[in-house]
């Protein structure tokens, strides 16, 4: 069921994996807001088939960096490549048409229309046709856990559902590689694992997935490759049991506050 492979087979070089093309490549990405340098020269690649995770504090530049790729902001300087092709100031559904979707951390769902009509509005950028359009809704519906609330008006759901909801929207649209904003974020905690085990379950479904993500615990669980950004710079990359214990990781982010048994568990 993975057509992109799996983590370790597809992953980078250096981590086991075989010698194949990123699916998604930064090269010295930055982005400019007046006299702020929110992105420094960021740089890593996104492997078919991985779940790669990005960390940092408030202001590293985390959702900028996902702004940029899906362009709601050209980057000033830097190449931005999808499948090998430069994806780099194109408009976000040029982008999203390549095969690039994303979820915000601000859920913005139609509350006045169902959860049916919100996927259907989606999956229009895909499908031509009214009657397709809800067919590959209330797959997407399913495969997120909502079918109970198909005929539900958004606005009556709770911040976990939502949550579903607007990952059912970006399935909708057909992704090979889904960037994920805080996916867990304002979540009761005990709606997360069944959240981790969706996440798990769209990579079952041959999607990539890049998150961002400041809950650690869900982040060692679920991703195969972090990358830290502190200030709008990359400052360290690699498999998480490795990241959680880089010095530059712990002074920038984790600090001395950072259990033990977190790392000992990595």
């Amino acid at each position: 069921m993975l057509p992109h492979g799996r983590p370790g087979i597809d992953g980078p070089p250096e981590l086991g994996g075989a010698a194949r093309s990123p699916l998604l490549e930064l090269r010295e990405v930055s982005k400019r807001f007046g006299g702020l340098l929110a992105v420094r020269g960021v740089g890593f690649a996104v492997y078919p088939g991985e779940i790669v995770g990005m960390i940092g504090p408030n202001g590293a530049g985390k959702t900028t960096l996902f702004d940029v790729v899906t362009g709601f902001y050209r980057p000033d300087e830097g190449a931005i490549e999808f499948d090998g092709r430069s994806i780099a100031g194109l408009r976000p559904d040029r982008i999203n048409r390549r095969g690039v979707a994303r979820t915000f951390q601000k859920l913005r769902p139609f509350l006045d229309m169902t959860v049916l009509e919100n996927v259907t509005v989606a999956a229009l950028t895909r499908v031509g046709g009214l009657a397709a359009a809800r067919r590959v809704a209330r797959e997407q519906i399913e495969l997120v856990g909502l079918t109970e609330k198909t005929d539900d008006l958004a606005n009556g759901l709770s911040t976990g559902q939502r949550k579903r909801l607007e990952l059912a929207r970006a399935m909708a649209t057909g992704p090979r590689l889904l960037l994920l904003d805080e996916v867990t974020g304002g979540v009761d905690q005990r709606s997360i694992p069944a959240l981790i085990e969706l996440v798990r379950r769209l990579r079952e479904q041959g999607v990539t997935l890049l998150l961002i993500e400041h809950n650690m615990r869900v982040m060692m669980s679920v991703a195969d490759r972090i990358v830290a950004l502190h200030m709008g710079e990359k400052i360290v990359e690699g498999r998480p049991a490795e990241v959680v214990r880089d010095p530059r990781l712990v002074a920038a982010y984790l600090g001395s506050g950072f259990g033990q048994g977190e790392r000992d568990s990595a």
